[in-house]
């Protein structure tokens, strides 16, 4: 079991906090690389052009802001909002290599961000949905940031249907991610990965979520034979 309880955010923000050191590293590991595969399959279905404005909510370490940032110069900008301060700082040491891309970091609630309405022209958010204490109030959120017609893609673990490939991911959690974080100190933050899971909505309820929340278009894409989802929105 999971000393780290889903949907409490000071707990969540604890878990952020220790396993930024290690984050981009058992990402790597543990997916084989295929994370960034992923990653760029949200970037194309946000589509960044130059002189955009946009938004990478729960945005960790910065991988996709990073993406995001290269696409939208010149006249663009980015910003990464995260609620843990390590993750964001790992960003900025990161994106200090490359002192061209338009980016701005900011640690703040994907709840309640602050920003204004409408202000970004696409978002995307990878690996945060889930880790909200409240999963329809950040699709909320994500629309009233967005300019009417703006994408956003909102990348995570699915809940595949009880199948061999909802029995393959329990699998996987148990026997190969907790395992490899074990060996670093990090058993109960990765035995999170599948509590996490159990209260997370499955594709459907996100993308009746996603309606409710006032978007104009919503589908949710399996991924990796269903392990893991990309919900696709337009405002």
């Amino acid at each position: 079991m999971s000393e780290f309880a889903p949907g409490d955010a000071a707990s969540v923000q604890e878990l952020f906090e220790t396993i930024a050191p290690r984050y981009d590293q058992l990402n790597d590991s543990l997916s084989l690389g295929l994370h960034r595969l992923w990653k760029r399959q949200a970037l194309a279905w946000v589509d960044p052009q130059p002189r955009q404005r946009l938004l990478d909510l729960c945005c960790g370490t910065g991988d996709l802001a990073l993406l995001l940032a290269a696409r939208v110069r010149p006249g663009g900008t980015v910003l990464g909002l995260d609620a843990a301060p390590a993750p964001l700082e790992r960003a900025k040491r990161r994106a200090a290599r490359q002192p061209w891309l338009p980016l701005q970091w900011e640690q703040a609630d994907a709840l309640a961000t602050g920003l204004s309405d409408g202000w970004a022209d696409g978002a995307v958010m990878a690996y945060g949905l889930r880790n909200l204490d409240d999963p329809a109030g950040g699709l909320v959120e994500l629309r009233r940031l967005l300019r009417l017609g703006g994408r956003a893609a909102v990348l995570d673990f699915n809940r595949p249907p009880a199948s061999t490939m909802a029995g393959f991911q329990q699998l996987y959690l148990r026997r190969i991610v907790v395992p490899a974080a074990r060996a670093v100190g990090l058993e109960a933050h990765y035995a999170y990965l599948e509590a996490s899971l159990a209260r997370f909505p499955t594709g459907p309820e996100q993308e009746r979520l996603a309606h409710r929340a006032g978007f104009d278009q919503v589908r949710h894409v399996p991924i990796a034979a269903g392990l893991m989802g990309m919900l696709q929105l337009v405002a």
